[in-house]
């Protein structure tokens, strides 16, 4: 759980997708996009799972830092190889964040 993120308001990227097949070349590349967006700015944290079909949410300060984020050559490879490679489908969703609460 992303516990150190600010107060919202925030964005949120939903990634949901589905794997042709899981693979370490796939799993090589998640890591190290996640390491490559916690260099972004506006990048605030990410939460991740997988399954039958993997959920991840990464939260960003504001819909620019969003689109910088998809814009960047190194992850756009990364989507170019996700289509012709990895994914079998996927959707993308991108909302706001207007309150947050949690229990521990």
């Amino acid at each position: 759980m992303s516990s150190k993120l600010p107060l919202p308001p925030y964005y949120a990227v939903i990634f949901t997708s589905k794997l042709k097949k899981k693979s370490l070349a796939y799993e090589e590349m998640a890591h190290k996009m996640l390491k490559l967006a916690q260099k972004q700015k506006g990048f605030l944290g990410m939460e991740s799972a997988r399954e039958e079909i993997g959920i991840t949410v990464s939260y960003w300060k504001d819909l620019e830092s969003i689109k910088n984020w998809k814009e960047n050559t190194a992850h756009q490879l990364a989507q170019k190889l996700g289509k012709n490679e990895w994914y079998a489908a996927y959707r993308v969703r991108i909302a706001k964040v207007e309150r947050d609460y949690e229990f521990f």
